[in-house]
């Protein structure tokens, strides 16, 4: 047997984890002040004060758990500093009562350059989050000669923290083969079919490097492209229709899924994968403008008991208030001031962007 067949929860086993855990109701989390994850976790500006402020709001409305993804080149540059930062982050996610979910690599750069250390620059005026960075970069997946350097990451940071109860659980590689070129303003398609079967080597290789140090909490990576299938109204098509997916489905402890889509498409990637008879969590959905919209979709995935992890909490630097670039050139008259949210609930000041949005995460989570 290999080694993600020897150390896959079984389903029993991981059914009998998530019903001893409230229903997971959380968000992607990136400190408003940060304009992308190398900001957040760099020395010089992580803003521990700022993330107790919101962690604060979080708690009011009755949120229990936060996705944060760390950055590689940051890890690479200061291992030791990293891991502090991500502890300290951790502790007071903790103490108001929020969980965390570890994301360790991310093809989804939006920014479409390579990370840089340090201090990061200011975001691009009216721009949906300018400054994202994959992790390690996809320049970096496909130098093959670097890839000791990330399985070196996987066992230092999965390590550190592989039985801390603060970890509801692991999110081993974000969007792997994602070259996000229809979400940006760059045309040049540079990577394509060369990154498609990179990251697809190296998210199998982090698998198997994760299942080795086998730690006390599940670990997943979502099928993110599974919207697609059911793009015409007859829902033509299957539910995973391409390697990378069907891979990160039976690899995973937790099914794990992203959609950015209307309610019907959304219900039926729900139900096939149910399934698997394994606990749901969508790891990624909200964006308004597309049709994933918190009235419908969050009480659904209450009822199902589906994990649901919204994109954005409080509105800042990273700009994702604004919608992905290809969008919002289909969006007539778009402004950033009046125009509907793409993502995020909060403003700055901690104020709803809409009320009754929140509301419904309270009233959800059974919290007053």
């Amino acid at each position: 047997m290999t080694v993600l067949e020897t150390n896959r929860w079984s389903a029993d086993r991981v059914n009998a984890w998530y019903d001893a855990q409230d229903w997971p109701c959380g968000f992607n989390y990136m400190p408003s002040t940060a304009v992308n994850f190398a900001d957040m976790w760099h020395a010089e500006t992580f803003d521990a004060d700022r993330i107790a402020t919101e962690m604060g709001w979080a708690e009011a409305i009755g949120y229990n758990s936060a996705r944060v993804n760390i950055q590689f080149i940051q890890w690479k540059t200061d291992p030791k500093g990293v891991l502090a930062r991500v502890d300290r982050f951790m502790d007071i996610a903790a103490k108001h009562g929020v969980s965390t979910v570890l994301c360790l690599f991310d093809d989804c750069g939006f920014s479409g350059v390579e990370p840089t250390a340090g201090v990061q620059p200011d975001p691009v005026p009216d721009k949906h989050n300018s400054r994202a960075l994959a992790s390690p970069g996809r320049d970096a997946v496909l130098d093959e000669t670097q890839w000791p350097d990330y399985l070196d990451y996987v066992k230092d940071v999965v390590t550190t923290f592989a039985d801390d109860p603060r970890i509801l659980f692991w999110d081993l590689y974000n969007e792997p083969g994602n070259d996000s070129i229809f979400l940006t303003d760059v045309t040049e398609d540079r990577y394509s079919d060369a990154l498609w079967a990179k990251s697809f080597a190296l998210c199998k290789k982090v698998f198997a490097e994760a299942r080795a140090i086998n730690p006390s909490q599940p670990v997943t990576s979502a099928a993110w492209m599974l919207e697609h299938a059911w793009e015409n109204e007859e829902g033509i098509g299957t539910a995973y229709q391409n390697e990378i997916d069907q891979f990160l489905l039976d690899a995973s402890d937790i099914i794990s899924f992203h959609a950015y889509c209307p309610l019907p498409w959304f219900t039926k990637i729900i139900g096939t994968l149910q399934e698997f008879g394994r606990p749901i969590m969508c790891t990624e959905w909200l964006a308004r403008p597309a049709g994933s919209i918190m009235s419908e979709q969050l009480p659904l995935m209450h009822d199902h008991r589906i994990g649901a992890y919204q994109w954005g909490f409080v509105n800042g630097r990273s700009q994702t208030n604004i919608p992905w670039p290809n969008l919002k050139a289909k969006i007539r008259n778009f402004d950033a001031t009046t125009s509907p949210w793409f993502h995020d609930v909060l403003r700055e000041d901690g104020s709803p962007y809409d009320a009754h949005e929140m509301e419904l995460v309270s009233r959800l989570t059974s919290k007053s």
